[in-house]
Formats: C-alpha cells, structure tokens, sequence
C-alpha cells in the first residue's frame, strides 16, 4: 500500500525549515548518525517486539518531491529557492541499519540507525518513528495477549476501531508477527499474506425470522466450516441448542462443524455451559470461540476460571494497545563526520533516563552456550569486538558496582544493514516467516522477562570504551 502512494511530505514542519538552513549554513551534506531507540517498553512490561522495518523500507525507496509538493513550499515563502532546487532534484542517498522485523528489543538500544547527509538524515525523522513505533507497539501487545492465551490461537479483529485505515492494515500485520494466527482485516491478507479469518455478525442471525433459520441458511452456504455466532439472544437457551440442531442436521449430510463463538456476557460461565451442552449432544469436536473486549489480563483470567475456550479473537484493546497506545520511540543525533573522523555527539538532560548515548554504535546479544539463552545485550562503539574466546564483564551502567563475568557464551551482533545509498539490499522475508522468527527469538528470552507484572529487567549494557566515552563528555559539560 505504502508503494502506491507518496509519502515524502508526511513530516513535521520542523524537518522541512531544518532541511532548509542546513543547506543554508553549509551543513547539508555533512555526514551525520542518527538513532532510532525507546525509553521504556509500554505496559510496564519486560520486552518489546520489533515491527515495520519492510514499511520503512517502502518509504524511503519512494521519497521523492513532487511538482505539488514544491509548489505548496514555494508558497510558504520562507524557503530558499536553493532549497526548493535541491528537492526539485532529491535523491535519497542515506545508510540505514535496523534490528530484523520480529526480534526481542529492549529500552537505550539503537533499534535503527541511520548514516547520510544531515539534510536528508534528519528529514527522514518523522516516519521512521511513526512506522516503527506504530508496528512494535501492536506486535508487542499481540504477542503478550498470545502469550496469555497459553497455545489457543489469537485472532486479531479490531478494523473497526483501529485509529484509521493504516492503523488497520498495518496493525493487522504486526499482530501477525507478534503470534496472531491471522486478522479481519481482508485487505492485509491482500497485501501482506495476513490470514483472513471470520465468519458472520449478530445481523445475519437477526435479518432471519429466526435464529435457527439463520443458523441452517449460514450451515448450507458454508457446510465445511461453520461457525455460528450464539448470543444474539439467549445464549444457552436458545443460541446453543438451535446450534447443537444445525451442527447435527450438518452431521446427517456427512458434514461436521466448526464452532460457536460467544460475544457477550460471562463468558467464562457461559463456555462451561455450552461445553457441556455441546458434549453432551455428541459434539465434542465443536471448538468455543470468544470474543468481547479482550486483553491479555482477561484472557488470562478466563483461563484460570476453567473457561472452556478453544480460541480468542482480540479486537480494539490490541489494535489500539489501548492500555498504552503509545511507544514512545526517540530519533536522537548521535555522531557527525568531520575531517575523516567520527565525532561523537551527547544530548544532556537533568533527567538521566534523557541522556543519549553518544557516537556510532552496535548492539551485541550475548547468548548463554549451555542453555540457548541471552544473557544481555550490549552496545559497544561501531568497530569494537566482543572476543568470546575470554571472559567478558557486562556491567550496569548506571550502578557500575554491578557486574557480572560471563564465559562460554555467543555474541550476535542485532542490527543489519537494510538501505545502502537509498536502495534496499536486505532480503525481506514473508509475513510467515517473519512470525515463525518471532516465535523462535522470543524462545530464548527468560519466561521471567516475559511475565505480565514486576518483570525481571533485561539487561542493556555499555561497553567499556563506550561507558568511558560517556562519561567524559559529561564530566567535559559539567566541570
């Protein structure tokens, strides 16, 4: 979808009269390093999931200006006309790094990093973070709500209340990465392979004269996969046995059913009924299916109480992260070329959780050899090795009194290159496999990070080079 349409004046203002006294102060094309990275993981919970790079990809191999788009700045009259030259002929000529789609990321660690010109590294600002920050926040809510639902299948249906189309289209799809077994949203298994699953709303029960007629018109349009919605009316009084009389009249004709899907009321309560309901009829293949407002904590919930539910489907409080619709991924400077050199740049704040790690940078996953399992990550200067043939000390940051000396471990480094000069050299995966590497990434995160409330705190380390860079740059602005 994003290839269809152009995308390039999707800034904030800021980047546009930036972009323009850059070129103004000579300092357009000078070689600059931004990061992408986040602060803290939303829900209070102890890991993210990273999402939207394929988006991100899209958007900067289509930046480019448009006569309308010239003409609109023209207009403002407060850019130069050297300026407006310069996006007459824009071309798009940045590096760009990012943690693969579908990896375990956590707060301080550069997620995406970008080398170019100033002009063009800083316009890119805006969509980076609306895409990244969108996309992660969905796969991290949707594979939480995965995590709780313990192996029954997620079904994302929340297109009705998404904040607008993309965030449809596009939540669809990370919900998908974060474990979702498809969608709704028909326009993402389109475009993206995205399942597309459902069945029928409380109008095709109540256009009918009657629920069973309803029920055996669905059943003799869809013979072979038939679900029916139970609660229009009266769920065990009449939902229940008109579908228990189709599912049978189905068995007659050498057909089985599907399921029921129960929308309101206890459902708990309500699934141990017609389960047993269903199973005393014969019918015990007949899989339960809730919906209604669901989360992770619900979910769990109804799993502790012994609801009989076979799966979920989850609509506004994963499409939205409605708990907290916001990751709050930040875009810092970090670094500037300046005669040959890298020089490392630092943004200070009274607030500590504020201050950015300066210069070009890596990030490092350190894995456990005996157990499969990461240990931390650690982000060291661009160009530094982590030798795994020597003990290694990861220590904090903030309390460097805590350290630990870890032996017999594998260092991976997490970004990769995506964008060279402006064009794509990363091998996008398929939307399945992408999942499937979530899935197996995830595997070698502790259940203890994983955990719902007071998660155990991942890990992010410096390096010793970067840590003492750092600090002398502090010290350097505070003597």
């Amino acid at each position: 979808m994003m290839k269809q349409r152009n995308l390039t004046m999707l800034v904030d203002f800021y980047e546009l009269t930036m972009a323009n006294g850059f070129l103004e102060n000579g300092r357009g094309n000078e070689i600059v390093y931004f990061d992408m990275f986040f602060r803290k993981i939303p829900d209070k919970a102890g890991y993210a999931v990273m999402a939207g790079v394929q988006q991100l990809i899209e958007y900067v191999e289509n930046l480019h200006f448009t006569e309308e788009d010239i003409k609109y700045l023209e207009n403002k009259k407060i850019f130069s006309n050297e300026f407006l030259d310069y996006l007459k002929n824009f071309s798009f000529e940045c590096d760009i790094w990012a943690v693969p789609e579908g990896t375990p990321i956590f707060p301080n660690e550069p997620i995406v990093t970008v080398k170019g010109p100033a002009i063009q590294a800083q316009f890119i600002e805006t969509m980076i973070l609306l895409t990244v920050n969108h996309q992660s926040l969905i796969a991290t809510k949707a594979n939480r709500i995965v995590n709780a639902a313990c192996g029954r299948p997620v079904m994302e249906f929340g297109s009705r209340r998404a904040q607008g189309y993309d965030g449809a289209v596009y939540g669809a799809r990370a919900a998908y990465i974060g474990g979702c077994c498809g969608t709704a949203c028909t326009i993402s298994d389109r475009d993206y392979g995205v399942t597309a699953l459902g069945t029928m709303a409380h109008s095709w029960v109540q256009l009918f004269d009657t629920e069973l007629e309803a029920f055996r018109a669905y059943a003799n349009s869809y013979p072979d996969s038939c679900t029916l919605l139970v609660d229009t009316y009266n769920t065990l009084k009449s939902g229940i046995p008109n579908a228990i009389t189709v599912f049978k009249e189905l068995e007659s004709r050498g057909f089985k059913g599907k399921g029921v899907r129960i929308d309101s009321g206890d459902i708990a309560y309500l699934s141990k009924k017609a389960r047993t309901m269903l199973d005393n009829a014969g019918l015990d293949y007949i899989q339960i299916v809730a919906s209604n407002s669901l989360d992770e904590y619900l979910i769990r919930d109804l799993i502790v109480q012994g609801a009989k539910i076979d799966s979920f489907g989850v609509g506004e409080r994963l499409v939205t992260s409605k708990s907290e619709p916001v990751f709050g991924g930040v875009y810092k400077l970090a670094a500037v070329e300046r005669n040959g050199k890298i020089v490392p740049k630092i943004k200070i704040s009274e607030n500590t959780e504020k201050i950015t790690n300066p210069g070009y940078k890596e990030v490092w996953r350190l894995f456990d050899n005996s157990t499969g399992m990461a240990i931390a990550d650690v982000i060291t200067l661009a160009g530094e090795v982590i030798d795994n043939t020597k003990p290694y000390t990861i220590f904090n940051p903030e309390q460097t009194y805590k350290r630990k000396i870890i032996t017999d471990f594998t260092p991976k480094k997490l970004q990769v290159k995506i964008v060279e000069k402006g064009r794509c050299i990363y091998n996008m995966l398929p939307i399945d496999e992408i999942k499937e590497y979530c899935s197996q990434q995830l595997s070698y995160i502790w259940d203890e990070v994983k955990r719902f409330e007071n998660p155990h705190q991942y890990y992010v380390d410096l390096s010793e080079s970067l840590w003492e860079l750092k600090k002398s740059m502090l010290d350097e602005y505070y003597k």
